[in-house]
């Protein structure tokens, strides 16, 4: 909007005709302009309810229709939307971010951590656990009052049950104000089931001859959809000031030059000044993709999948291609990043590409996150399925890595609460995502019985969206504070002594210990060797004599360690210069994969 007046602009190639309806004028034509494109400007007030009437074929009557690029909307994802303006009085606006090799990501899903205040109260403890950027589950309108965002027909409009644009921006104010970054999850690889009015009016938005999971492929061979995502991520990085945005699954994009387009363009937006840190989640492992100018970072799922099958045993559905070596894929993913780096998957299909010249902040790795958690049947986090102290081994090698460290809400403390997949449909659409939902894990050998998987939650339930939030309660019990306690001091060390040295950090390589044991090392920018051994088997490992680590993951391993071993279940890291040339003389040569 500018000086009253707003200009209405819609893509809408099927469609023959369109009409604006906006609240208390009378329907105004649309003009029609080059390939498919409708509009309109007139003078109108801020906050005016609008929508458009679009005219397919031989229908007289019209579908009234969302503006698929609003802000915000009223009554919902076939409700009308909202014309908002764009400013803010930023508070803090003079920050520029925080350099990547800073990064401790916090995902958190707003809704279940109690909506915008209750993710504001919790800042000041999240700087004093040492976490520096919170990642936020997407947040575009979705359909009903509770919804995993996954689901989004709306990319550009806040959901209303989180609050307007307005409230959206004080929320990035605050998070800076406390010192921490904050990114946002995008879903541009589909659209949702319910809300969905494109495919009518603007049929070649989609692809009739290539299939995703969920339906034709939208078409990033056109010019209009490819703005419509871009401009999408620049109001994300611009209007709401968001530090950064994590990609989700770019594998069921089919136009890499896509992607690359994204990333330039957003780089020569966003400027060098300021911090803007690009993520992707990408099966296809294209390591090309993370290069200065495009990617800083992927989710590093090998690094979980590997480590997820050590530490719980599992081997079905996409596990099963990492049980095989598993000790020897670990050893892959510590020094390199990807352990498919081109092999061939349980599938047949070939996938990834090199990526041991990358750094290793190239990847986000973790042990849970919102995928892992929630598209479980139970939503069960890794305190009810590993041993605890093996589990703590890992998640020193998590935080302790030079890799960037990603903790799902709750995990600082081991809450045991689930997360679960939720949703709010409606009618017809609730009966099939819940059927289909169990007949999904019906190959799994816990949900053969039909009877065991109606054990699994509706997730149209209320009870489901409600099992899932945090319980401080929980947080605040003495077993569950010392965990924390553990998470924080872990962390200070991260930020103390490895978080200096990063830039310039590679890997030497990674070595087999034993079964579940492996070493890894990295010469850090500064020159210093940082050693990190992993030991997730039930017994004992010979090690060879070490100085004193920096951290362990339990009391009592030094004296282990003093004597060549790395006790069960146990990890321990070491940072300085004194056995660079003995470790480098250990991993030469030495197969990790």
């Amino acid at each position: 909007m500018a000086d009253g007046r707003a200009c209405f602009r819609l893509w809408a190639p099927s469609a023959r005709r369109v009409m604006l309806e906006c609240e208390g004028l009378a329907p105004q034509p649309m003009e029609p302009v080059a390939e498919g494109g409708f509009e309109l400007e007139l003078e109108c007030p801020p906050q005016v309810a609008y929508r458009y009437r679009v005219f397919v074929g031989d229908d007289e009557d019209g579908m009234p229709v969302p503006d698929p690029a609003s802000r915000a909307l009223r009554g919902g994802v076939d409700g009308a939307s909202l014309l908002v303006g764009r400013d803010h009085g930023w508070r803090h606006d003079d920050w520029m971010g925080r350099p990547w090799e800073e990064t401790v990501i916090y995902e958190v899903h707003l809704g279940a951590c109690g909506g915008i205040d209750g993710l504001r109260r919790r800042l000041p403890a999240l700087v004093e656990l040492g976490i520096t950027a919170i990642e936020l589950m997407p947040v575009a309108e979705c359909p009903g009052q509770r919804n995993w965002g996954y689901d989004g027909v709306q990319p550009y409009a806040v959901a209303s049950y989180y609050g307007s644009p307005e409230t959206l921006k004080a929320l990035v104010d605050e998070v800076h104000g406390h010192g921490l970054m904050i990114f946002l999850d995008v879903v541009y690889n589909h659209f949702g089931p319910d809300g969905n009015f494109l495919p009518h009016y603007a049929k070649p938005f989609f692809r009739d001859d290539l299939q995703t999971p969920w339906g034709g492929a939208i078409d990033f061979r056109r010019p209009q959809v490819r703005r419509f995502f871009i401009d999408n991520a620049l109001m994300w990085l611009l209007e709401y000031r968001f530090d950064g945005l994590r990609f989700d699954a770019v594998h069921a994009i089919s136009e890499r030059d896509f992607l690359v387009e994204l990333g330039q363009t957003l780089r020569e937006h966003i400027g060098p000044a300021r911090h803007c840190h690009l993520i992707l989640e990408n099966e296809n492992n294209q390591a090309s993709l993370l290069a200065p100018g495009l990617f800083d970072a992927q989710w590093a799922d090998d690094w979980h999948n590997v480590m997820h099958v050590l530490l719980t045993g599992e081997h079905e559905g996409y596990y099963a291609d990492f049980v095989e070596n598993a000790t020897a894929k670990l050893a892959t993913a510590m020094a390199e990043g990807f352990v498919y780096q081109g092999q061939r998957s349980r599938k047949g299909e070939a996938r990834g590409e090199p990526s041991g010249h990358l750094p290793p902040t190239a990847f986000v790795n973790f042990l849970q996150n919102h995928d892992q958690i929630g598209n479980r049947a139970l939503g069960e986090r890794l305190s009810r399925l590993s041993e605890p102290d093996a589990l703590d081994a890992a998640t020193l090698l998590l935080l302790l890595s030079p890799a960037i460290p990603l903790l799902f809400m709750g995990e600082e403390w081991g809450s045991s609460r689930p997360f679960l997949f939720f949703t709010d449909h409606r009618d017809d659409l609730a009966d099939a995502v819940r059927e289909g939902r169990r007949r999904e894990f019906a190959d799994f050998s816990a949900f053969e019985d039909p009877a065991q998987r109606e054990r699994i939650p509706d997730p149209n339930a209320a009870a489901t969206f409600a099992a899932s939030q945090l319980d401080d309660q929980e947080a605040a019990m003495p077993d569950h504070l010392d965990y924390r306690a553990r998470f924080a001091t872990w962390l200070a060390l991260r930020h103390r002594f490895i978080v200096p040295c990063l830039v310039g950090c590679h890997a030497l390589g990674a070595r087999v210990l034993g079964d579940k044991a492996v070493e890894a090392v990295w010469r850090m920018g500064d020159g210093q060797v940082l050693t990190a051994a992993i030991n997730l088997s039930s017994r004992p490992v010979g090690l060879g004599l070490r100085g004193d680590p920096l951290a362990c993951s339990r009391p009592g391993i030094t004296d282990a360690l003093g004597e060549g071993q790395l006790p069960a279940h146990a990890s321990a890291v070491w940072l300085g210069p004194s056995d660079a040339k003995r470790v480098a003389d250990d991993v030469a040569g030495a197969p990790h994969s």
